[in-house]
């Protein structure tokens, strides 16, 4: 089969940073399904793991973690798809990714493809959707049967790909008042069109900013932007016993003291953690991607793909990784087709 690999870590100006491979395509066995990959997206994820590094991988490693495509097998453990459904996953940190045009995957972290998407349209949603989802009502433990009305979010870097699904759930799904931060016109007027209420720039005083809308402090914070630059606003607008949430690791340690008074709580998300430990509750992955897809179909949320590249391979992927390491996508990147 084809796929896009690396050996050795190296700038994606490098045209060794990502190579157009031949690999054998994988057996399938156990709860496993076998896809036949037809669009991938590219996140900040990939470009981290890819970052120059001293390490060489004794054999070309996939990368990846967005696809839309079709079963082809399944294993003898399979009770949840057949051969020719239609499937939308980010799959598993730990194992082969995305990047190739067959993959197996866990069947309990896959969802059944929007049938209103297109497969490139698809693929823009996984990795994005299923944080987004797990941020919002498992970490921040917001209820998603949208009960929180007066209730407010605040969610630091609006335009991205997580924030664009995340802007959705919270205001098309749970009714909250959304304040998304976006420092360029083109990013607010993006974060308007997920749904937000309210936008403000967070290279300014956020708290000022706050304040000028009216909301002098949040119910909820999920950040999706530069932990420990945000950390005094946060712990200084949250609200008593209000929940941060973030997605991105610190380079700092994060003074938690200012959430002693307030009876406040901070947590992190972490999509990879039900696949990467195997969790009881593995499963809610899936169930939460078929939730995504019935919310498309019925029009209440919308595909995030923004750009789209075809054919897949090494140098188209590369072209996208340049434009994510960049830091100023808005939506999601998205590649289909094998040539």
């Amino acid at each position: 089969m084809k796929a896009v690999a690396l050996t050795h870590y190296l700038p994606v100006s490098n045209p060794d940073s990502l190579m157009d491979v031949e690999l054998s395509a994988p057996a399938v066995s156990g709860k496993d399904i076998l896809v036949r990959v037809e669009a991938v997206s590219v996140n900040p994820v990939d470009t981290k793991v890819r970052a120059p590094k001293d390490k060489i991988e004794p054999q070309p490693r996939v990368l990846g973690w967005d696809a839309a495509g079709t079963v082809v097998a399944v294993g003898e453990d399979v009770t949840l798809f057949s051969v020719g459904d239609e499937v939308f996953y980010a799959g598993d940190i730990t194992r082969p990714g995305t990047n190739s045009e067959y993959q197996l995957v866990d069947e309990r972290i896959v969802g059944k493809k929007p049938q209103s998407l297109s497969m490139a349209e698809a693929a823009a949603l996984p990795l994005t959707s299923i944080t987004a989802w797990e941020g919002l009502f498992d970490r921040l433990n917001i209820n998603p049967k949208g009960t929180q009305d007066q209730q407010s979010l605040l969610i630091i870097g609006g335009a991205g790909g997580v924030g664009s699904v995340a802007i959705q759930l919270a205001s098309q799904i749970s009714g909250l008042t959304v304040i998304a931060t976006a420092s360029r016109e083109n990013t607010q007027h993006w974060c308007h069109k997920m749904g937000a209420d309210h936008t403000i720039n967070h290279r300014q005083d956020m708290a000022a900013q706050l304040a000028e809308l009216g909301f002098p402090a949040v119910d909820y914070i999920f950040c999706l932007n530069d932990t420990a630059g945000h950390w005094a606003t946060m712990t200084q607008v949250i609200k008593p016993q209000g929940m941060i949430c973030s997605i991105v690791e610190s380079d700092m340690p994060l003074d938690m003291e200012p959430l002693k008074s307030k009876s406040a709580g901070f947590v992190w998300e972490f999509m990879f953690t039900r696949s990467m430990y195997q969790t009881h509750d593995m499963a809610e992955q899936g169930n939460l991607l078929n939730q995504i897809s019935k919310q498309i179909d019925a029009d209440t949320l919308q595909s995030t793909m923004k750009e789209h590249l075809t054919p897949i391979n090494a140098e188209n992927l590369r072209q996208a990784h340049a434009i994510v390491e960049q830091g100023t996508m808005i939506g999601k990147i998205v590649l289909s087709g094998w040539v």
